[in-house]
C-alpha cells in the first residue's frame, strides 16, 4: 500500500500548517510506514494516510510527488 505520512521537520516547535511537510511510500502496514520514518528521520508525524487508487492518481499530479525509500 501508498502511504502518505504528513510530519513537521522539527519536534521541537509548535506543529504549524504551514509548515507541514508530506512525504509517500510504500509498506506493508501504516505501522510499518511510521516505524521507517522514526528509525531514519528526525521528524515529528502528524497523521499517516492510506492512499487509495483514486487518491493516489490525484496525488501524483502534484509537482511535489515523489516515492521515499528508506
Amino acid at each position: 500500500m501508498i502511504y502518505k505520512v504528513l510530519y513537521q521537520t522539527s519536534e521541537l516547535d509548535n506543529p504549524r500548517r504551514e509548515f507541514t511537510h508530506s512525504l509517500y511510500m510504500d509498506a506493508a502496514s501504516s505501522i510499518e510506514a511510521r516505524q521507517a520514518v522514526e528509525n531514519n528521520t528526525n521528524y515529528e508525524i502528524e497523521f499517516i494516510q492510506e492512499l487509495d487508487e483514486k487518491h493516489l492518481e490525484y496525488e501524483k499530479k502534484s509537482p511535489d510527488f515523489k516515492m521515499t525509500e528508506f
